[in-house]
């Protein structure tokens, strides 16, 4: 599933294109998603004209004048910037033309994401209203994550994972951030010292950003908005390497399972 630095990727690919442009149509040739796309919410956007794309941890939101495009891109969506009409492939689910020509192509084999048109005065999207603060910003630091973890005797990582706790850190970034802040994944989260908490916070910013930066981690079938793949996965530093020596230490990585996930770690690098 794309996490926060692919999805953070695709808005970056995809605003320079799209913003300040007035939607000309709406084309949905394959309603059925994770749900439904509802083909008369999307017309309303006909006319419209966007004024920003905006991140809110996995989702997308694309705003218009009067309303605001929710996507979400399950496990396999992608938006493609196509410059001028091109050939419809299988699972080229919805078209968003704009006046300019350009295309906006959700295409999504699984369907599991989806598409909802919300109007911007009709308050927060019932989705988003109840999610942890954005891990790149000032209200997610040390003391916040200390106060949160208290008395928690759920593990480290699957509580990183909660999106009430704090969006946007997947399965991918969760361990690596773990591993950078030298902490096991299975730690008893409420055993966690504010300078754990402090040294996590860090870590989590620091990976994350580097993700960004790389274009995002190319897994499967991964790539951004002009169809480049992401190259964070040359840096990671256990996801996925069970079982291969540790690039800090040489140690034989560990492969252990936290609440159904598999998480690769490095008992010499994480002995908190």
């Amino acid at each position: 599933m794309p996490e926060l630095p692919e999805v953070e990727t695709i808005r970056r690919g995809v605003s320079p294109h799209v913003i300040g442009q007035r939607v000309h149509r709406c084309v949905v040739r394959e309603p059925r998603l994770r749900f439904s796309v509802a083909t008369e919410r999307m017309a309303a956007l006909h006319g419209q004209r966007i004024h920003a794309v905006r991140r809110r941890s996995k989702y997308l939101l694309i705003d218009g004048e009067r309303d605001t495009l929710l996507v979400h891109l399950g496990m396999s969506g992608r938006l493609h910037v196509l410059p001028e009409p091109a050939a419809v492939r299988k699972h080229d689910h919805v078209d968003i033309v704009l006046d300019s020509g350009v295309i906006l192509r959700y295409h999504d084999p699984r369907r599991f994401g989806f598409m909802q048109v919300h109007g911007r005065d009709a308050g927060d999207i019932p989705l988003l209203a109840h999610l942890g603060p954005e891990p790149l910003e000032g209200a997610f630091d040390g003391d916040y994550l200390h106060a949160r973890l208290r008395g928690r005797s759920a593990c480290i990582k699957s509580l990183l994972m909660d999106a009430r706790l704090v969006v946007g850190v997947g399965n991918i970034y969760a361990q690596e951030a773990l591993f950078t802040a030298g902490i096991r994944p299975g730690r008893a989260a409420g055993r966690l010292t504010r300078p754990d908490c402090h040294r996590l916070v860090a870590a989590v910013k620091a990976v994350l950003e580097q993700a960004v930066a790389a274009g995002g981690t190319t897994l499967r079938d991964f790539t951004g908005a002009d169809g480049a793949p992401g190259y964070f996965q040359q840096d990671l530093h256990v996801y996925g390497r069970a079982g291969q020596p540790c690039r800090r230490c040489g140690a034989p990585l560990r492969l252990t399972r936290i609440t159904g996930r598999t998480t690769t770690w490095c008992a010499h690098c994480q002995p908190r």
